[in-house]
């Protein structure tokens, strides 16, 4: 307590204030009050002001703790105890613990020495995680992403829905451009994103994040493990956005929380007088602006391009939730781009066939469906020659193939499009000796196709469609390009000559 508390409650109980009323005013126990004025009383009277030393019952073994501790310096307060009860002690594991820490106190930590960086110089990155009530979604846990800048104190923050890879990315960039530019180096944690081992003490990096930051013209540095304060303008953004941005302030979605957090960021965190540098972040920064790294012309391509295989029902997944394409890409292996907030579907040439809003993380088994995927219903000769398109594009035993649906088949658009249905399940070379089997027998049906395949053939695995569909053909080399292996005889000229060799060397026969 300090001298200021005490002084207040002295002067408040001699102007006649009950202690019951200096407790509830000053937010002090009345106990705590009590034993302020009993001291004050005691040292005015002339009276010893420390009360009597209480006895414990360790006070019968300071002499073999003194032994103890003697023999082994590092004595632990649970071998302690057990030793002190074999020798009858009865009492708890609370009371040997404090007196073996006043026996033996602990040297106080070094104090931690801020340190400050040049313009430009520095800047520290971080994630902290919370769990956040949100008026519409309900309780969930979100990450907060934050980057500052250890001259200016200028930060970027944004609330998250993971720390994988992908989004640290995505945030780094946008963060360099909410900045206007990067600093030399950046400090990082151990995250498995930055740091992938170490060897000892030394840190191996992420070569995948080294690419993105040789293309940015930074070096990441991680820290010394266990020792966040080595981070601590960055931890301590944190705490502030925890006080002042989250507190007494409720969010209806993530992306309203990201919008008060940007507000927050503009007009609150930027302009407020900074307590160590006495200027605002905004003022620092204009002045440490011409000391970043300039952007790049060129963003380094952050989003990732997967591979999916459009389903029979004309879908693409990604994390569990379904993406309508148009239906004549049944069966083929596309190119996906997955954006912030987008999923972009693109054709084997790259061009774009569908785009649709990215559903939330925590979203599951939900179909985004745009209904110009779906094959024209009332449109049978629109329908008919898309089908007849694809077929085309496959070759012409699929053609042929089809053909004979349309002369045998009353529904044959139906059938055709079960039949392309296939390619997502089997190699497309198993698919065409099905489709030519079957045409040479006459069973012009899906169902037809369907036996002879699950009889003769097996289901493609992912990675063997994408050799199929995306991997290089190499070209068989022209007889007079063979390069064959030589006699060695043609090699011996090479060899010095054998001074105690009587008889030419033999020609190897191999």
């Amino acid at each position: 307590m300090s001298e200021e508390l005490k002084n207040e409650i002295v002067r408040r109980w001699r102007n006649g204030t009950s202690q019951r009323v200096i407790s509830e005013t000053l937010g002090v126990s009345r106990g705590r009050v009590a034993r302020v004025l009993a001291e004050h009383h005691k040292a005015r009277s002339g009276q010893a002001a420390a009360s009597a030393k209480r006895s414990s019952l360790l006070d019968a073994y300071a002499t073999a703790i003194e032994e103890l501790l003697a023999r082994y310096p590092d004595l632990t307060a649970v071998r302690l105890l057990e030793e002190l009860r074999s020798r009858g002690f009865t009492g708890g594991y609370t009371i040997v613990k404090q007196r073996l820490q006043r026996l033996r106190p602990r040297a106080p930590r070094p104090p931690v020495v801020r340190f400050e960086t040049a313009p430009g110089a520095q800047a520290q990155m971080d994630y902290s995680s919370y769990d956040l009530d949100f008026t519409d979604e309900g309780r969930r846990r979100v990450s907060l992403f934050g980057y500052v800048l250890g001259y200016s104190r200028r930060q970027y923050l944004r609330f998250v829905e993971a720390q994988d890879f992908d989004t640290t990315l995505q945030q780094h960039v946008r963060a360099f451009e909410h900045l206007g530019g990067v600093a030399a180096t950046c400090l990082y944690d151990n995250m498995k994103v930055v740091v992938s081992g170490h060897d000892g003490d030394q840190p191996i990096y992420n070569p995948r994040f080294l690419a993105f930051a040789t293309h940015y013209g930074f070096r990441p540095v991680a820290c010394r493990r266990r020792r966040p304060e080595t981070k601590g303008k960055c931890e301590r953004q944190f705490d502030y956005a925890e006080r002042n941005l989250l507190n007494g302030r409720t969010f209806r979605t993530l992306a309203h929380l990201n919008e008060v957090t940007d507000r927050w960021l503009a007009e609150v965190a930027d302009v407020r007088t900074h307590r160590e540098t006495q200027q605002t972040p905004l003022e620092r920064h204009a002045l440490e602006l011409p000391h970043l790294i300039p952007l790049p012309a060129a963003h380094y391509e952050v989003h990732p391009v997967v591979y999916r295989t459009v389903s029979a029902e004309g879908f693409v997944t990604w994390r569990q939730n379904h993406y309508s394409v148009p239906w004549r890409w049944l069966g083929q292996v596309l190119p996906v781009r997955i954006t912030e907030r987008e999923l972009i579907v693109y054709d084997p040439q790259l061009g774009e066939v569908a785009r649709h809003l990215l559903a939330p993380r925590s979203v599951s088994g939900r179909r985004c469906v745009q209904h110009t995927h779906h094959p024209p219903a009332d449109d049978s000769t629109s329908r008919s020659a898309l089908l007849r398109e694809r077929y085309t594009e496959l070759g012409p035993v699929p053609l042929h193939f089809l053909d004979g649906l349309v002369r045998t088949q009353r529904y044959h658009r139906d059938q055709a499009q079960r039949v392309l249905a296939f390619l997502a399940t089997y190699a497309r070379a198993d698919w065409l000796a099905a489709l030519d089997r079957a045409a040479r027998y006459g069973a012009y049906s899906a169902s037809a196709v369907e036996r002879i395949l699950a009889a003769q053939a097996r289901p493609k695995s992912f990675l063997s469609s994408l050799a199929e569909d995306e991997g290089p053909t190499l070209a068989t080399p022209h007889e007079e390009d063979v390069v064959r292996p030589r006699p060695t005889s043609e090699y011996q000229p090479l060899l010095p000559p054998d001074p105690n060799a009587d008889d030419p060397p033999e020609e190897c026969p191999f």
